[in-house]
């Protein structure tokens, strides 16, 4: 009897978890089999395992080989143990020894001639093998593009098909561990809209560059053909590019759901359809994967026609909108994704769109209008930070002397500007106004008197929750910072106030 034990990992949620595959091969009639709560996918690895160590010009064992998946509680998915499997074949069967695999983890899927294929989730199973001081982890090639992100105090190897693996393991030939290097970038295949394509709507821009600025979540109403849509694409344009540290973090998320080989350099831009379901915009699952507000992390969720989303999916986004992150459980599994995003909304303010206008006539009934703002609650309106509303722009046609020109330009700087205020205020390159607790807020966000005054009066009379009169300090601070201002102004909060007014008793 002999026994053999191979580390691995598998991606849980947003961290990962250590797998030991253990593999015994005692007298009986032959069989091959694997236990420890593996799911079909795993299961269906047996033959593919037996096809590439054939095909790799290695010996299957001719007897009874049981192989064991531990911790055995936990459900593992995915072809990730694919490869370790296979090199605990190849010990119980001393094609391999012991001490070739001691200090060592391996992770990879096989195909029938032996090639390692890339798997999900890279960038976890490179932490795990960094939490248990694991000396060199062994990927797929195609793999090491994101595994060097985090390629520190580890040696990572790529290796190509298990029979280079088998050479390098014996000492017959060498494999050059990687280093650190943000190469294999993906390309960035988005439609890029800058403010200045856009004609007109000059408040509104200025409100999406405040937006942008502080990281404040913002709703566009208005007529159809005002520019709603075309802003709300504009403000993926206008965000800074991600630190390294962000690259990894939604490189990260990308991968747990896709065999995603590349590096991802770009500020997510996510715009599900209203007709989503909630699974697909929060997570969740047989494996309880990630959703679309996990996959904008760290940019932006663009919800069109917002009033158009069952009102389930709309309730559902409240807690990821106040705690930045959404926890998912299902009968014996349980976790946890990050969610930070800025939420751009667009909406029209009636069902046929034309309720308020000068041009046309709304034709909606007061119960059809009632009902159409309804599915937006009032907590939830009550997270929105920053609501403008699209008036029509003139119908004359643009001319290259009416046409705005420099805009994006313009905001970029501003926005630039707004940053490095908040950087330095917050010791912190990530944390913005937005994110601001009401402690924080009374600590870092200091009001003139006359803004004082403004304030308090405000609230009086707009009767503001605790949550709103904070965010109106916080959108009033992100203007100063547009201007380096040290301190809030009158002008600023009163600037910030137009954002949060009541005037539609429907839509506050």
């Amino acid at each position: 009897m002999r026994i053999s034990k191979v580390y691995s990992a598998i991606p849980q949620g947003y961290a990962g978890r250590l797998v030991t595959v253990e593999g015994d091969s005692n007298h009986g009639l032959p069989c091959f089999n694997i236990v420890g709560m593996a799911s079909k996918i795993i299961d269906e690895s047996r033959d593919r395992i037996r096809s590439a160590i054939h095909n790799s010009l290695f010996d299957f064992p001719k007897h009874k080989v049981v192989i064991n998946l531990a911790p055995a509680e936990l459900r593992k998915d995915g072809t990730h143990l694919d490869l370790p499997i296979a090199l605990a074949i190849l010990e119980l069967s001393q094609q391999l020894l012991a001490k070739d695999l001691q200090n060592r983890m391996f992770v990879g899927e096989l195909s029938l001639n032996g090639d390692i294929r890339p798997v999900k989730g890279i960038l976890n199973i490179v932490e795990v093998a960094k939490k248990h001081h694991i000396k060199q982890l062994f990927i797929p090639a195609a793999n090491i593009s994101q595994a060097a992100l985090l390629a520190t105090n580890i040696d990572i190897v790529p290796v190509q098909n298990l029979r280079e693996l088998w050479l390098f393991l014996k000492g017959r030939v060498s494999l050059k561990a990687t280093s650190v290097s943000v190469k294999n970038t993906q390309t960035d295949t988005r439609e890029h809209i800058i403010l200045d394509q856009i004609f007109g709507q000059d408040n509104a821009k200025r409100a999406l560059t405040i937006a942008v600025a502080g990281r404040h979540n913002i709703l566009l109403t208005g007529p159809p053909g005002t520019g709603k849509t075309l802003l709300a694409k504009a403000s993926a344009s206008l965000l800074p590019p991600p630190s390294l540290a962000e690259q990894i973090a939604i490189t990260k998320l990308h991968s747990i759901n896709t065999v995603c080989t590349n590096i991802i350099t770009q500020r997510p831009y996510r715009a599900p359809h209203h007709r989503s379901s909630l699974t697909t915009l929060i997570g969740g699952g047989p494996n309880l994967a990630p959703g679309e507000i996990s996959l904008a992390h760290l940019g932006i969720l663009h919800l069109d026609e917002l009033p158009e989303f069952p009102r389930d999916r709309l309730e559902a986004l409240r807690q990821p909108l106040e705690d930045h992150k959404i926890t998912l459980n299902r009968i014996g599994k349980h976790a946890s994704y990050p969610a930070d995003f800025m939420l751009v909304a667009t909406m029209n303010p009636c069902p046929c769109g034309y309720s308020g206008s000068s041009k046309q006539k709304c034709t909606c009934t007061p119960a059809a209008l009632y009902n159409y703002r309804r599915k937006l609650s009032g907590p939830l309106l009550d997270r929105i930070d920053i609501v403008i509303e699209l008036p029509h722009e003139d119908n004359s046609i643009p001319t290259p002397q009416t046409v705005s020109r420099h805009q994006q330009h313009i905001a970029q700087k501003l926005i630039q500007t707004a940053q490095k205020q908040q950087s330095k205020r917050y010791h912190q390159p990530t944390k913005f106004n937005s994110r601001l607790s009401s402690y924080e807020t009374t600590k870092y966000c200091h009001l003139t008197a006359a803004a004082k005054v403004l304030l308090n009066a405000a609230s009086r009379r707009y009767e503001l929750s605790a949550r709103a009169y904070f965010k109106i300090i916080k959108i009033a601070q992100t203007i100063a910072d547009l201007e380096a201002a040290p301190e809030i102004t009158d002008l600023h909060l009163s600037e910030a106030l137009q954002y949060r007014q009541r005037s539609n008793p429907l839509l506050f």
